[in-house]
C-alpha cells in the first residue's frame, strides 16, 4: 500500500511538472514575441547546465588577453554575431528581438558568471531550441582559436568604449541599401557629381 501511494504521489507531482511546463511555454501562445517566464529560465538554465559536459566546463582559456587579440574578436563579433547581440551584447536588435528566447544581455551576470569553458562550448556548439547556432564547422569562422578570442572579448563587453563601439559598426553586416547610401556619401566626399536616379519610364513624353 506505501508502495502504491509512493508511485501515485510521484506520478502526480510528474504530471504537475508537465503541466506547469507546459503553461509556462504556451502562456503567450506560439508567439516568439512572448517573454519566458521566470519558470522557463530556470529550466532552460539547468538543461544548459546539464548539457555542457564536465570537463567542458572546467576548460581553461590557452589563449592570453592581447590588444590584438580583443580586436580580432571585436571585429569578427561585429560581422558575425552583432545581428543578434548588438555591438555592446546588450541583445536589443531586430533580428534579437524576433527569436524566442531572446538572446541575453552577455553583459550581465547570468552570462559573465559562466566559466571560460562553458562560454567555449556554447560558442562551438550552439543551443539547442534557441536561435544560437553552432560555429565549430568552421566556414567564415576560424574555428577553436577564434571562439577562444570571443571568450576573452565577452569578458570585455562590460567595459566596451565608445569608441571601439564605432569601430565595430563600420564591420556590421550591410544591406544593398546601407551600401548605395555609403558609396553616395562617399562620392560627394570625394567631390563627384551625385547621379540622378533614372526617371519611371511610365512618364510619357509630351
Amino acid at each position: 500500500m506505501k508502495r502504491r501511494t509512493l508511485v501515485i504521489i510521484v506520478a502526480v507531482a510528474l504530471l504537475g511538472l508537465v503541466v506547469a511546463t507546459a503553461a509556462s511555454i504556451l502562456h503567450d501562445g506560439l508567439s516568439s514575441r512572448a517573454t519566458p517566464s521566470r519558470f522557463e529560465i530556470m529550466m532552460a538554465r539547468n538543461v544548459r547546465h546539464l548539457a555542457i559536459p564536465s570537463n567542458a566546463r572546467l576548460a581553461q582559456n590557452p589563449l592570453l588577453v592581447s590588444p590584438e587579440d580583443l580586436r580580432d574578436a571585436r571585429l569578427h563579433f561585429a560581422d558575425h554575431c552583432a545581428v543578434c547581440h548588438a555591438n555592446d551584447g546588450g541583445g536589443q536588435t531586430m533580428i534579437g528581438s524576433g527569436l524566442y528566447p531572446k538572446p541575453p544581455d552577455l553583459r550581465l551576470p547570468e552570462t559573465q558568471s559562466l566559466t571560460d569553458g562553458e562560454l567555449f562550448w556554447i560558442i562551438e556548439n550552439g543551443v539547442r531550441f534557441t536561435g544560437m547556432p553552432a560555429f565549430s564547422n568552421g566556414g567564415e569562422h576560424g574555428g577553436m582559436q577564434d571562439s577562444w578570442k570571443l571568450v576573452h572579448f565577452i569578458r570585455h563587453l562590460p567595459h566596451l568604449s565608445v569608441a571601439e563601439r564605432i569601430e565595430m559598426e563600420r564591420y556590421n553586416p550591410k544591406g544593398p541599401d546601407d551600401r548605395a547610401e555609403e558609396q553616395q556619401e562617399n562620392d560627394f566626399l570625394n567631390g563627384a557629381t551625385p547621379q540622378r536616379k533614372a526617371e519611371s519610364q511610365d512618364h510619357h513624353q509630351e
